[in-house]
Formats: structure tokens, sequence, C-alpha cells
């Protein structure tokens, strides 16, 4: 069990490389409502001024690890073994924070609350909690979006394991869905508390992400013959956009 807290939250970004757009990011945290929160970055060993923009900062409470990763999931690890709060919020670096959002998330919090999620906006649409079953809607049948969108209790690692190399891409659902289906309370906010970017490798490898959803399905117990069906679905979905 985690005592002793510096902060309520800890705002946690991976990054590689993200001179072009990490600023939005950075003037989103600044004009919080709420500033009790922690900025943990991990950097990726930058090639552009990505760090330097980073080490610019003297307005928040940021902190920052620079050196080699194994992907998002590897420095999303670092990141929590090094946060110093009792939950965090995964923030990407072309994600924007409402200026709502940490007190939103922050007013939600009790003793009981494992998860919060908030609605978040992203392509122009509100992204809501699925409603339906998570053999169909997985991880969204719980949370809105990982990134932005999910507060989550630390010491929920501490159960259910750290993020999984074995799921460079779906490593949040496999984690989050393990949460969930054991009991995890969670706790749904009615307010929208930021905008997702889009630029992830969520969004453009669209079959790698089917693929990586499919495999965590099975892993979790799902009906395999169902999700070999939505699979294909999916798929055939997605290489239709494409033309």
């Amino acid at each position: 069990m985690l005592e002793n807290n510096k902060y309520k939250i800890s705002v946690i970004t991976a990054v590689y490389n993200a001179e072009l757009c990490i600023q939005n990011l950075i003037e989103s945290l600044r004009v919080q409502k709420d500033k009790d929160f922690e900025w943990v970055v991990v950097d990726g060993a930058s090639t552009d001024r990505t760090l330097e923009i980073l080490k610019s900062i003297s307005d928040l409470n940021i902190r920052i690890i620079s050196e080699p990763d194994f992907g998002i999931y590897d420095a999303l690890n670092k990141g929590i073994k090094l946060s110093s709060a009792e939950y965090y919020l995964v923030a990407g670096a072309d994600d924007v924070f409402y200026e709502n959002a940490i007190y939103d998330y922050s007013a939600s919090i009790d003793d009981s609350v494992d998860i919060v999620t908030g609605i978040v906006h992203k392509n122009g649409h509100s992204v809501c909690v699925r409603k339906g079953g998570a053999w169909l809607f997985d991880q969204c049948a719980y949370i809105t979006c990982h990134s932005l969108g999910t507060l989550v209790k630390k010491n929920l690692h501490f159960e259910y394991g750290f993020y999984s190399r074995k799921f460079p891409i779906a490593a949040d659902q496999f984690f989050i869905m393990r949460c969930c289906e054991n009991g995890a309370k969670i706790i749904q906010l009615d307010t929208i508390v930021g905008q997702f970017g889009t630029s992830g490798v969520s969004s453009e490898d669209t079959i790698g992400t089917c693929t990586e959803k499919f495999r965590v399905q099975l892993l979790l117990g799902k009906n395999k013959w169902i999700q070999f069906i939505l699979l294909v679905l999916k798929i055939f979905k997605r290489l239709l956009a494409l033309k």
C-alpha cells in the first residue's frame, strides 16, 4: 500500500520527438483550475527539441526521465513507479486537457474508488462509455479512453501487474479489463475532460490494433469464435475505409 502521497493526482506522459505538438498539452496543464497535481514525463531519448522545451518549464510540478525505452507502455510503467500520487492519468503528447479536468477527477475521489472515467472529445465527437458487454466493446464497456479519460488508482498495479510488453498497442485494454472484471469500482463523470490526440500508434495502425485487441480478448477468456467473427468484420470495415 502506498502512503504519504505528495500530490493527489499524477499526470503521466510518454514522449518521443514531440516538439511539434507538446506545447498544447503544456498550456492545458498550466490553466487547470486545480493545481494539486504533478506531471511525470518519460522521454524516450528524443533527438528534437522536446527535452529543451520540457526543461524550460518552471511553473508546473514536473519530473522528467529521458532514456531509451521499449515503447509507450514501458515508458508509462517507469512513470507510474516514479510518480508520487495515489492516482494517475495518462496523457499523450498530442492530447489536451480542458481546464476542469483535474478538478473534476479530484472531486470524484474517495477511499473506495479505483477508476474514474470522464467524457473525451475525439475527432469532433464525444466519447462515452459504450453500452454493451466487454465481449463486444472491450475496455470501452468500462471506460471512455485510456489517455485523458481514465483516472487509475496506482495500487491496482500491485494487484494486477503493470502494463504488459506482450501488447505494444493494447496493454491498456488488458490491464483495465482485468481490473474491471475482477471488481474494481468505477465512477463515470458526466463532464468532458479533454481533447484526445489521434497521432498515436493505436490511431494510425488500425489493423494492428484490431489483431492485438483480439489476442487480449482471447487471453481474457472471451468466446473465441465470436471474437474471430468480430475481428474479421473490424478488419473488413477498416480496409473499406482505406479505399
